[in-house]
């Protein structure tokens, strides 16, 4: 492609996407409809401008943001909390699938010859989209709600099941027994090795190299080793014959307990919203309208057939695996598509000759089509939900995740963890108050977690480090941090990110004081002042006068902003009386 059709085709693929979705989410349908939309609209099977014919090769592509989105799940969810979600991961997960894909091919055996490539449509089609059900999650924040772990849970075993697929097709499609034995043992080793490669390196070498890059003070190096660590796992998860979102998901469950986490989150996050989008973008350019059109009966039966199958299984599963009626409504209109994985899946059968192109054209119809229905299926379903009295479906702070180890989000956040911050640190500790802390300094922050104190590498000024924390559920934020324009700046983001939060600061003197209540902060104290005052208090005690008159002289000259002790040099805040109860 020359350098002017990649402009023209990245301004009106980033045009398209901006409008499309401002217009749907001004009517609350959602930026993932818009965007799926948005790919119809400009792709090669719709008339008018398109962005490119090679949409099979930008899905490619944009699959990387489907690698970061769980990798960034995978940073939430520590290995005990995983575990703790077994009996949904292997009982629940497996038998959707084993029954979705038996259904589905029992249907398929009625327009299919074959009895064989009916059950690898069915298999093929029993997979959900793990990444447009999780960025719907993630978007609305329902990760850690029941029904968003029993959706996550299953999509993890549909992960899982994509090697026993893959290696079904090479199965049918030859007769030599001998063969496909031997080539499923040497599938299993490279998955071993796959597999310690990626847990090894996440629990061992990351973790190394980013502490050394952290004490270098080098963010671009930080942020480098972060990409590479995803994209490694990635690779070597694909060279296993697996899913590489499940390669991705295992290196930042790996890091989940690293006390770079918050950071990583904050680096990776801007790149992953941007990939995110052009891959539904890319999903919506799949839809060949065609297809539809020249046999719109059959097209529709399918579809129609794919959805309800897979709705009424999987309701009925997670209400015997005891969920309440409106979680296990929830995740069966959350997961009644097909996934992303169908297309690799149907291609590999394709290029076995296993499928003719006809079958292959409507199944990834089938396929896009269902997913653009997605986030009309899933308003349906929880519309239904909220109207079960049995609707029960709360977030479970047992799967959020919590960089302190407790069991709920913290009330307050400390910027900044040395003497000061750790002397407030302390006595909220004794007071049994939750707080987590944040310091851009790796060896004060590897010193104090090794005391066990809930500190994290990261800067406060990084506006995805304050969403990384959910900066808008916080109470209070203490700022300590010894820069005082960083400080101001930190104010007016947390001011500007948490309107309602608390913010109190530490200020060098009355200038910067000044500037913090104009950036925002609700209490601002100037250190130079105040040990000044405590030394004038400590004087007229000595020269006789009670403490309580002490007190109240200390009382005055705080007034009215300091204005007793303030110099004429100084200039007096016009608006901080005005900024103190914002």
């Amino acid at each position: 492609m020359d350098p002017k059709s990649f402009v023209y085709s990245a301004v009106l693929l980033l045009v398209a996407a901006a409008a499309a979705v401002a217009l749907f989410r001004n009517f609350g349908l959602g930026s993932i409809l818009g965007l799926l939309v948005a790919g119809i609209l400009i792709g090669p099977h719709t008339p008018g401008p398109s962005v490119t014919s090679h949409v099979e090769d930008l899905r490619h592509f944009t699959e990387l943001g489907v690698v970061l989105l769980l990798f960034v799940i995978g940073l939430e969810i520590h290995p005990r909390r995983l575990w703790d979600m077994r009996r949904m991961l292997f009982g629940l997960g497996s038998l959707q699938v084993l029954l979705s894909g038996l259904v589905l091919a029992v249907y398929f055996w009625l327009f299919l010859a074959d009895w064989r490539i009916a059950i690898l449509v069915g298999l093929f089609l029993a997979l959900s989209s793990t990444a447009l059900v999780m960025q719907m999650l993630y978007e609305q924040g329902e990760i850690a709600t029941p029904h968003g772990q029993t959706a996550f849970a299953i999509l993890l075993m549909q992960d899982l099941a994509v090697v026993p697929m893959i290696a079904l097709l090479p199965v049918i499609a030859t007769t030599g027994p001998q063969t496909s034995e031997h080539s499923l043992v040497q599938q299993l080793s490279i998955i071993g090795v796959m597999l310690a490669l990626v847990l090894g390196g996440g629990r061992w070498l990351v973790p190394r190299l980013l502490d050394l890059m952290a004490r270098q003070y080098n963010r671009e190096a930080f942020f480098l080793v972060v990409m590479a660590a995803v994209f490694v796992a990635a690779w070597a998860m694909d060279q296993a014959g697996m899913s590489m979102a499940l390669g991705a998901f295992l290196m930042g469950m790996m890091l989940s307990g690293s006390r770079y986490s918050m950071q990583i989150q904050a680096s990776v996050e801007p790149h992953k919203v941007l990939l995110m989008s052009l891959f539904f973008v890319a999903v919506g350019m799949s839809v060949d309208l065609r297809v539809v059109t020249a046999e719109p009966l059959v097209f529709g039966l399918h579809l129609l057939a794919l959805i309800g199958i897979k709705l009424g299984l999987l309701y009925l599963l997670c209400r015997w695996f005891g969920n309440p009626r409106s979680v296990a409504l929830r995740v069966a209109f959350l997961l009644s598509q097909a996934g992303e994985f169908g297309f690799v899946l149907f291609g590999a059968a394709k290029a076995l000759g296993l499928i003719d192109d006809r079958l292959f054209v409507l199944a990834v119809a089938i396929i896009s089509l269902s997913m653009v229905l997605t986030p009309l299926l899933t308003r349906i379903g929880n519309r239904m939900a909220e109207r079960l009295p049995d609707d029960t479906d709360r977030v479970d702070d047992r799967f959020r995740h919590v960089p302190q180890g407790g069991d709920a989000h913290p009330r307050v956040i400390i910027a900044g963890f040395g003497r000061v911050g750790h002397t407030i640190g302390a006595i909220l500790a004794g007071h049994g108050i939750r707080y987590m802390a944040f310091d851009g300094n790796a060896d004060l922050v590897a010193r104090w977690r090794n005391d066990g104190y809930p500190v994290y590498y990261g800067d406060i000024c990084d506006a995805h480090l304050m969403d990384a924390v959910r900066i808008d559920q916080v109470e209070l934020v203490v700022l300590t941090i010894d820069n005082a324009q960083a400080a101001v700046n930190a104010t007016g983001l947390i001011r500007a990110k948490a309107p309602r939060a608390i913010i109190v600061a530490r200020a060098r003197d009355l200038t910067t004081c000044d500037a913090l209540y104009r950036a925002g902060a609700n209490k601002a104290f100037p250190e130079a002042v105040e040990a000044s005052l405590r030394l004038a208090s400590e004087t007229l005690e000595g020269l006789g006068i009670s403490p309580r008159e002490a007190e109240t002289v200390l009382s005055d000259a705080r007034g009215d902003d300091y204005a007793l002790v303030r110099s004429e040099l100084e200039v007096t805040p016009a608006t901080a009386s005005d900024t103190k109860g914002a």
